[in-house]
């Protein structure tokens, strides 16, 4: 827990001596960092001891001093400080440790409600330190409703087709709102309900929204509304928003939908004009609505909306769409049948290209990048019989439902289907239709419609008349923001760019994620048969190492891996059992195609994988390695495989051997790999904890009245813990990161007991608590149950799940193949550069001895020179490839082990799920059961 320091500060001189003796006198110089994004710290220091000062605002100090991820104050850094302005005049100032310090923000708002949905403040702080600012807080409460009494309103609406966590969404924007001070309403049937009026737009409570994370489909409704599309239908969605007092609406719908809330916007004044014209308001009425704030949000199963890499809905469809198709595989395998598969994306080609990687196609068709007319028919006959060839029984061809070819003639399922009954194959056709959008969404679109429900609150609240409408998006691994009509256009574009035929247009309008996995099917499936096969001198020998504990996503990285490598002309190598393998048996297996190319469904790893590390027997490996003469190892694999890069890198002096291209794949369930924020195989972890937790919740609900505890793996570190807990809606959640203590197991009693006494057992209200396995020697699962069971007094049960190594199992989910897929080709393509590079350098001709030995001598001066000898080539051979944020990049394996790895906890030393934690606890009422128990007091 924090170590709470308060100041009354009513003017700039006075808050300026506060940082002074701060920095002088406090008992450490170190803060609690809540990292928002990887290029920028931000520092929030917060406290809730209030005063007024002379004029009677409120003036408040914001300083807190913790005990958790110390990040030590050094010169010149530049952390952001929120206060007041009137109170703060200056821009920016620098205390005595020459720190930067600039005033970004401001905001008066009751106390219990903190300065940003995201603010430790609350989570920070225990039970007992907050009851001793109860007086305060209502006094200054009562005070700030006196001088604002107007509350914000938001409406909340799902439009257009319905998705896979929309559920989510709305609880999120519900919640969030309700959490800052805000009245919220659902519009019932999308844009219909606008139109409708009455009671199609009601006002949400705390716990309508319970059960909404494990429901699939929208619970509030949707319906295409023709009525909208018009004018007078947008007028009477103006005058119901404004006869409810709404002045914000979060639309969550596809390119339809939200094309529509930007035209709502565009017009919003010109409509109150017309309502003053026809009398429904006076101009003293519409005064306060003059300003209608909107944001989107993006639910669509097809991931057609520019602006962000994935739509919430988009991955649950794809799983569902996947796990169809790997049934089918089983059967067309049998009868050595052809399948034509067809799934939804009228103008989007995003599902069929997905499914395509995800369940090894030979062929997918899709609007964007369309094949030439009269000649698709062969290259499709082609590339099946050449799979047949190679051994393959059966063969897939995914269709999207708009696909065409290039002078825009439609290609249809029956259009496959008779083209290879031509070559003689049985061939059957599979339209998976309505089945892509039900079922429950899946864990990645529960996390990003939670994100992007508060993200959209929190964009409310900061907008301002002149703030365009915001579209809320992910990149990469980060939620952003980007104006809404920029987002339509850009989707429109695309449409327009297939129209005209300019298909590089329409397909470069895609996300960066779209266009590599397009780029990789095309090479490592349509692209085998030899043309893209690199000059004999070129050719490399590759190995692959699985290291460390089985993940779901091994075999499917290495798959990709592989068929690039023979598509490339370059030898792929399975180490086999890892590097205990390798020095006891040197056992190393050249892949071939057939036997990766049903790889991509299989959990486990096919060529075996263990914990030893290569420091065991470096001498036997650097044997194999030059028997092999291998030009670059891929590693796949958690933390041990980021100490064995380190290992392989540090032995170069010795084994010379090494001095190539060494890159490691991040792959444990854990993601405690540093340096990167996703690790394969987390993503299958995640969901397997999903569908148990949703299981255990169920028990709990039908009971009414049970509490689980639920232990979850993930070693040291918290990610697993943290991440089930936001999708599964725990109470609380117990991670090694922060301190587990008596006091707030007492206080999570505290809270369930209110939240049993006020839904009385009438709702399907099952509780879970996530606790980490190894977050506190004491206080095991068992032992938390047996303390909350004792002190419930028998107001409510209480049981322990532990799923145990089904976590580390099962079949790969679709975006674990699909991210493998991508990371495993960009890594071979990175040895590829830097062999060429070397060679190019002169370092690594072929047949000369550098080419073998990994080093030569230099001819002026007879120094003996490594092949990676250099101090940048070191660093730039051995790296990982990384997500922080918006950046997919390949980090110097040096760098990470330097900066960011705690050696011995094993992880990183930045805990980027913080944040998660933040959302998880507001969003679940833990914070909100915080507040009734302090109103009560």
């Amino acid at each position: 827990m924090s170590d709470l320091i308060t100041f009354n500060v009513p003017d700039k001189e006075q808050f300026l001596k506060v940082v002074d003796y701060y920095s002088k006198n406090a008992s450490t110089t170190q803060f609690d960092l809540l990292k928002q994004d990887p290029n920028h710290k931000e520092y929030r220091f917060v406290s809730f001891d209030f005063s007024l000062s002379q004029d009677s605002k409120i003036s408040k100090t914001i300083i807190i001093l913790t005990n958790h991820h110390k990040q030590p104050l050094t010169s010149s850094r530049s952390i952001s400080l929120y206060t007041d302005n009137d109170l703060i005049l200056a821009s920016s100032f620098k205390d005595i440790l020459g720190n930067s310090f600039s005033i970004i923000k401001s905001s008066y708002k009751p106390v219990m409600t903190p300065l940003s949905p995201l603010s430790p403040s609350l989570s920070s702080m225990n039970l007992n330190q907050l009851k001793s600012a109860i007086p305060a807080i209502k006094d200054i409460n009562a005070k700030l409703m006196e001088t604002n009494p107007k509350k914000k309103k938001i409406a909340v609406m799902t439009s257009g087709g319905d998705s896979p966590g929309m559920n989510a969404a709305v609880r999120a924007v519900v919640r969030t709102a309700i959490y800052n001070d805000c009245d919220v309403f659902a519009v019932k049937e999308g844009y219909q309900g606008l139109v409708d009026g009455g009671d199609s737009i009601q006002q949400m409570h705390w716990q309508d929204v319970r059960g909404y994370l494990s429901e699939g489909g929208t619970l509030i409704g949707t319906a295409r509304c023709m009525a909208f599309k018009e004018r007078k239908g947008r007028k009477l969605g103006a005058k119901h928003l404004v006869s409810k007092g709404i002045d914000a609406l979060v639309v969550c719908g596809g390119d339809g939908s939200l094309t529509g809330a930007d035209l709502f916007r565009a017009e919003w004044p010109s409509l109150l004009e017309e309502l003053v014209k026809d009398g429904d308001f006076t101009e003293e009425q519409i005064k306060p609505y003059k300003n209608m704030s909107i944001v989107g949000l993006v639910g669509s199963i097809d991931n057609d909306m520019s602006g962000t890499d994935s739509t919430i809905g988009a991955y649950s469809a794809l799983e569902r769409i996947v796990e169809m198709v790997d049934y089918i595989d089983a059967t067309a395998k049998s009868h050595s049948r052809a399948f034509v598969v067809e799934v939804m994306g009228r103008h989007c080609g995003w599902l069929a290209l997905m499914a395509g990687i995800a369940t090894g196609a030979d062929y997918i068709f899709i609007p964007e990048r369309p094949p030439k007319a009269g000649e698709w028919q062969q290259e499709l006959k082609d590339v099946c019989l050449r799979h047949r060839q190679k051994g393959r029984r059966n063969n897939t061809v995914i269709v999207a439902e708009g696909a065409i070819d290039d002078q825009l003639n439609n290609i249809t399922s029956e259009d496959v289907k008779k083209v290879l009954v031509e070559i003689g194959l049985d061939t059957r056709v599979t339209i998976l239709g309505h089945v892509q959008r039900g079922g429950v969404a899946v864990a990645h679109d529960r996390w990003l419609a939670t994100l992007q429900g508060v993200d959209a609150v929190k964009a409310i609240l900061e907008m301002t008349p002149e703030t365009p409408s915001p579209l809320i998006g992910i990149e990469e691994n980060k939620i952003i923001r980007m104006p809404l009509v920029e987002s339509v256009k850009l989707t429109k574009s695309v449409a327009e760019a297939i129209e005209k035929k300019d298909f590089d247009l329409a397909i470069s309008l895609r996300d960066s994620e779209f266009i590599d996995s397009y780029n990789n099917f095309i090479q490592t499936t349509v692209k085998d048969d030899g043309s893209q096969l690199v000059s004999e001198e070129e050719r490399l020998n590759i190995a692959i190492i699985h290291v460390g504990a089985p993940t779901a996503a091994l075999n499917p990285a290495t798959r990709a891996a592989a068929l690039y490598c023979q598509s490339r002309g370059h030898k792929a190598f399975g180490v086999m059992n890892g590097f205990k393998g390798l020095i006891q048996d040197g056992e190393i297996k050249e892949l071939s195609w057939l036997d990766v190319e049903d790889w991509h469904n299989l959990g486990g790893s096919e060529i075996g994988t263990n914990r030893t590390m290569p420091s065991e027997d470096l001498g036997s490996i650097a044997y194999q390695f030059q028997k092999y003469k291998f030009d670059g190892v891929l590693i796949i694999g958690g933390f041990e495989g980021l100490q064995a890069v380190k290992q392989l890198k540090d032995a170069r002096d010795l084994y010379p051997v090494f001095n190539i291209p060494l890159v490691l794949i991040p792959s444990t369930i854990s993601n405690n790999v540093p340096g990167t924020e996703y690790s394969l195989g987390a993503d299958t972890c995640l969901n397997t904890l999903v569908s148990y937790t949703d299981s255990v919740k169920q028990s709990a609900s039908a009971s009414r009245r049970r509490v689980f505890v639920v232990e979850v793996q993930g070693g040291n570190c918290g990610y697993i813990a943290s991440y089930t807990g936001l999708v599964s809606g725990a109470v609380s959640v117990y991670t090694p990161e922060r301190e587990l203590r008596l006091q707030d197991i007492q206080e999570d009693i505290s809270l369930l007991k209110e939240n049993f006494k006020n839904d009385q057992g009438e709702t399907k209200s099952g509780k879970i608590l996530i606790r980490n396995e190894l977050c506190s020697d004491v206080y095991t699962t068992d032992l938390i149950a047996n303390i909350i069971d004792d002190a419930s007094n028998k107001k409510f049960g209480v049981r322990t799940a532990v799923p145990g190594h089904v976590q580390q199992g099962g079949t790969p989910s679709t975006k674990d193949r699909v991210v493998a897929s991508r990371f495993a080709v960009k890594c071979v393509k990175f040895i590829e550069e830097f062999n060429h590079s070397l060679k190019t350098n002169g370092a690594n001709q072929e047949g000369s001895d550098s080419k073998v030995l990994r080093f030569y001598y230099d001819k002026e001066t007879g120094k003996k020179i490594y092949t990676c000898g250099s101090e940048e080539l070191e660093n730039q051979s051995a790296c990982v490839i990384c997500i922080n944020g918006t950046q997919l990049s390949f980090k110097p394996i040096q760098k990470i082990w330097d900066e960011e790895t705690n050696e011995k906890l094993r992880k990183g030393t930045v805990y980027h799920w913080e944040e998660i934690n933040q959302v998880s606890d507001m969003i679940s009422g833990r914070l909100m059961l915080r507040r009734e128990l302090l109103n009560e007091n």
